[in-house]
């Protein structure tokens, strides 16, 4: 992981444009690609980011992010006051809480809860960008790609965001949909799903696990 600490502006353009003004920031840029930019503040989240697979080309003063989707992180670096690199080494990877793990047991048992004619291909199904909750093929033949959490935000539209984009690159799998399953999803995250053209289901846990019958709240 390389990290840079600099002030900094910054210019999106692509599905829309996005500007920061001049500040100090860091610049982290991952492994994979991944280039997220952040500020002292706001907890995890970036103020902007590119997710990987991406090109970054480095000139003098100046950083371009750019990605097969056309879109463009430009940096300016108008001062670098440190520039760092690390090896992280193998991560084992995010150990789910109960009712996640067990959310997602549930629903790979059976898919068609979610969306009639749904059939499960692989359970965590592995990629370079980490492993895939759940990949299934709907009545269509399509591939669907589940994103499961007990509370849906932003950041798990991402997570699902990088899976898809990731797994276009295999035409083994054919036409892709990304679905989004949470026991409750917050509006946020449900417009962003909504812009991406992505499906989304809330489920009622204690349902799944038999103490009721009733229909899941499909949305």
């Amino acid at each position: 992981m390389r990290i840079v600490i600099a002030r900094c502006s910054v210019q999106y353009t692509g599905r829309l444009d996005a500007s920061l003004g001049e500040a100090i920031r860091m610049i982290m840029v991952k492994a994979d690609g991944c280039v997220a930019i952040h500020a002292d503040g706001g907890a995890y989240k970036p103020l902007n980011w590119m997710n990987a697979p991406n090109v970054l080309v480095e000139a003098e003063g100046r950083w371009e992010v750019r990605n097969p989707k056309g879109e463009v992180l430009a940096i300016e670096l108008h001062e670098v006051f440190s520039d760092s690199q690390h090896h992280l080494g193998d991560d084992p990877g995010l150990t789910k809480d109960g009712v996640e793990a067990h959310l997602q047991e549930l629903l790979a048992a059976d898919p068609t809860v979610l969306e009639p004619g749904l059939v499960l291909v692989r359970r965590e199904h592995p990629t370079a960008v980490g492993p895939v909750d759940l990949l299934c093929r709907d009545a269509d033949g399509r591939s669907v790609v589940i994103e499961v959490k007990r509370r849906g935000e932003i950041d798990g539209v991402e997570q699902l965001t990088r899976y898809l984009d990731f797994l276009r690159a295999d035409s083994s799998l054919g036409a892709l949909r990304g679905m989004f399953v949470a026991q409750t999803v917050a509006p946020q995250a449900r417009t962003l799903l909504q812009s991406r053209g992505m499906d989304w289901r809330e489920v009622d846990y204690d349902e799944l696990r038999g103490r009721k019958r009733d229909d899941l709240r499909l949305f």
